[in-house]
């Protein structure tokens, strides 16, 4: 199975001076994720307009998502899932707050208000001959969030939050957690998310050494050069594994076209084999 993560960049107006604006980008966006032929996509920062738009050019995808009570990201946080390969069992999300089943809150000294959604899945592939490598009929379990861009504070205990969340569903049910956590490697947020158990699944397929930026302000290679002094310089957009799952592959996808971006992030994906892994 296949997973993107996929910060799209919400709709800015002074991205239309820069020729960034998302009527000049859609399209590649679009394309560039349908070539990866995702069984499922977890956006960031994705607005109504932007998901309309994206439905428009991917057929064959289901979704769900939680918003910020009367905000333009809605569903920032949405995710796809191909329907010819996965079948919703449930879905659901909270806030990354203290009080986290109260819609629109924030709590420490997160910049705005955060949230995590997700979605219970039935692996359709799983019940077919020659799957039974798979044992039996799979269910899994993909969060996708976006961390906190100015709080340290809040990024460590929203990283909790999702912990405390997805340790109840126990060692036998294959998870994925996915997105943009304002961290890289290094940072304490990604140590938290690490010691509770989960697994990067990059630094599986690659090593562990930091393979650079994924967030570049629509700069692709030329991000390092330019902007040396950036606050983040690592990768902060991740795929993490726990549970019955093995890690085949990930990679980082720069694709892009006469110099110009989906994104200001790279997306990252993930290829994964269920009934295995720890």
């Amino acid at each position: 199975m296949r997973i993107l993560c996929c910060n799209i960049r919400r709709i800015v107006p002074e991205d239309d001076q820069s020729g960034n604006g998302w009527d000049s980008r859609k399209d590649l966006c679009a394309r560039v994720i349908r070539a990866q032929r995702a069984d499922v996509i977890c956006l960031q920062e994705c607005t109504n307009t932007q998901m309309k738009d994206l439905q428009d050019r991917l057929r064959g995808y289901d979704s769900f998502g939680l918003a910020n009570p009367g905000a333009v990201f809605n569903p920032a946080n949405a995710i796809l899932f191909a329907r010819t390969r996965c079948e919703l069992v449930s879905a659901g999300g909270f806030w990354l707050s203290e009080t986290p089943h109260v819609a629109g809150t924030k709590s420490w000294d997160s910049a705005g208000a955060r949230f995590v959604n997700w979605v219970h899945l039935r692996d359709r592939d799983s019940g077919r001959p020659g799957r039974r490598s798979l044992g039996g009929v799979c269910e899994f379990r993909v969060w996708n969030g976006h961390l906190d861009h100015i709080g340290q504070v809040a990024r460590e205990n929203q990283a909790r939050l999702i912990l405390q969340a997805s340790e109840v569903l126990g060692e036998d049910l294959p998870q994925l957690l996915a997105g943009d956590f304002n961290a890289d490697g290094a940072n304490p947020a990604i140590e938290i998310v690490k010691a509770g158990g989960w697994l990067d699944t990059y630094a599986e397929a690659h090593g562990p050494d930091d393979p650079g930026f994924t967030y570049h302000a629509f700069l692709g290679p030329r991000f390092a050069e330019e902007r040396p002094n950036a606050r983040v310089k690592g990768k902060i957009d991740f795929i993490f594994r726990r549970g019955p799952v093995e890690t085949l592959a990930a990679e980082i996808i720069r694709d892009g076209r006469d110099g110009r971006y989906p994104s200001d992030h790279y997306f990252v994906s993930a290829e994964v084999r269920f009934g295995q892994g720890s």
